[in-house]
């Protein structure tokens, strides 16, 4: 499960994202807490911070991805984690002096996500270089266990100081986790990184990834489930905090735990990701459709203790799905197309985020918390099944439910070149 990190500098990588991840889940959850202070509780300003934040990489995503391709990873690494401390201490700032207004919170969202456009892609791509093709897939599900680790401890410490200091230390705090990324990122040895030769400076680099995409019919039909189910499922974070703030009237320490029960499940799920040796198109298939349904349940929970009951197997499906859907695409492409690659993957998994974060706010504030829920939910589970049926149909396999595990069962109906059963 951890044989990851018998690599010196993944290791050092994994420690400094550990500290990293939870400061930025401290962080998610003040920002959306001071935000609802500072717009009386509305849905739709919520949800226009999440928009402005994942708005970049919907516009500028594709470059960010052709400029990880030619540069290096780690420098810029160095480079974007940096930016991001700064930006956090600014807000902090603000926020702990009492000066924040809902703008301000816009502002530094833009310009966070501005710097996620190069980070994104080199943190995703700089993996393979520590670790190798071979223990990539344990890596990946390693990260997403670190970065759900954060969401487990970030949400409830976060909870905790916003109810005793405030939201404006919290975002100081995060500013300084950025100190052990950035150690762990300086102490590496570079002579033991699996460098990928950088692609040469050349017009049309960012078509042709799309172009090396959309000639794969699998990744484009993963890529379409997708968009789908993140333009709901990138805002599950919003709808919690809804649900607490204005379903179950509770506080913010209960909204923090709220958050942590998601977070569980998805720790949980990473863990059990990171013993598989290989992704399967069944398991990326079983995730979506399993948090399409968890998110049906949590909105007809009758009471808070139900309605976090329920977001822990949420939580597990939803990590069942990235992760087995991200290991997909970094092994299954040409290492040099890689960045472009992961920018496309990325820019579609975060980029959606800015159609979907207003529709959930408007939903939320037309119809009830619960409605955005449950919209959400069906909506994922539909798109899964036509997904399923156009890839029995493009790709020659075979897809169907079962009662007992696994419950999406995936095998070839006929000989397809690049496409293996399961």
């Amino acid at each position: 499960m951890f044989r990851s990190l018998a690599i010196r500098n993944y290791r050092l990588f994994a420690m400094g994202q550990l500290v990293s991840n939870t400061g930025t889940w401290m962080q998610r959850v003040a920002q959306d807490w001071l935000v609802l202070q500072l717009s009386g509780g509305s849905g739709m300003a919520l949800g226009l911070t999440t928009a402005l934040q994942f708005l970049p990489m919907l516009l500028f995503g594709l470059w960010g991805g052709a400029l990880v391709d030619r540069l290096s990873k780690r420098g810029l690494l160095i480079a974007t984690q940096a930016a991001m401390g700064v930006l956090a201490a600014g807000l902090g700032v603000l926020a702990t002096a009492g000066l924040a207004e809902v703008w301000h919170v816009y502002v530094f969202a833009f310009a966070l996500g501005v710097v996620t456009v190069v980070d994104n892609p080199a943190r995703q791509t700089f993996v393979v270089e520590m670790v190798g093709d071979r223990d990539l897939p344990n890596a990946v599900a390693l990260n997403s266990a670190s970065f759900q680790f954060g969401r487990v401890a970030g949400p409830a410490v976060a909870g905790l100081l916003i109810a005793a200091i405030g939201s404006g230390p919290v975002f100081l705090i995060n500013a300084a986790s950025f100190l052990a990324v950035l150690g762990g990122l300086w102490l590496m040895r570079p002579a033991e990184l699996q460098v990928t030769e950088p692609a040469p400076r050349a017009k049309g680099q960012t078509l042709a990834g799309v172009r090396y995409v959309l000639g794969r019919p699998d990744l484009a039909l993963l890529l379409l489930m997708t968009v789908f189910v993140q333009i709901f499922g990138a805002n599950v974070q919003n709808q919690i905090a809804l649900m607490a703030n204005n379903v179950f009237r509770t506080g913010a320490a209960a909204f923090g735990s709220a958050a942590t029960a998601l977070a569980v499940g998805a720790l949980a799920g990473a863990l059990v990701a990171a013993r598989r040796e290989r992704p399967r198109l069944r398991i990326v298939l079983t995730g979506a459709l399993a948090f399409g349904a968890t998110q049906i349940a949590a909105a007809a929970a009758p009471g808070y203790l139900a309605f976090v009951a329920v977001l822990v197997p949420m939580g597990v499906a939803f990590m069942t799905f990235t992760t087995s859907l991200n290991a997909t695409f970094q092994l299954s492409v040409d290492p040099q197309m890689r960045g472009r690659v992961m920018a496309i993957y990325m820019l579609v998994f975060l980029g959606v985020a800015p159609i979907g974060a207003p529709i959930v706010g408007f939903l939320a504030d037309a119809f009830g918390p619960r409605a955005s829920f449950a919209v959400g939910g069906a909506v994922s589970v539909v798109v899964v099944l036509v997904v399923a049926a156009l890839l029995a149909r493009k790709l020659g396999v075979r897809v169907r439910l079962a009662r007992r595990r696994p419950f999406v069962r995936v095998g070839a109906r006929e000989a397809v070149p690049g496409v293996g059963p399961g």
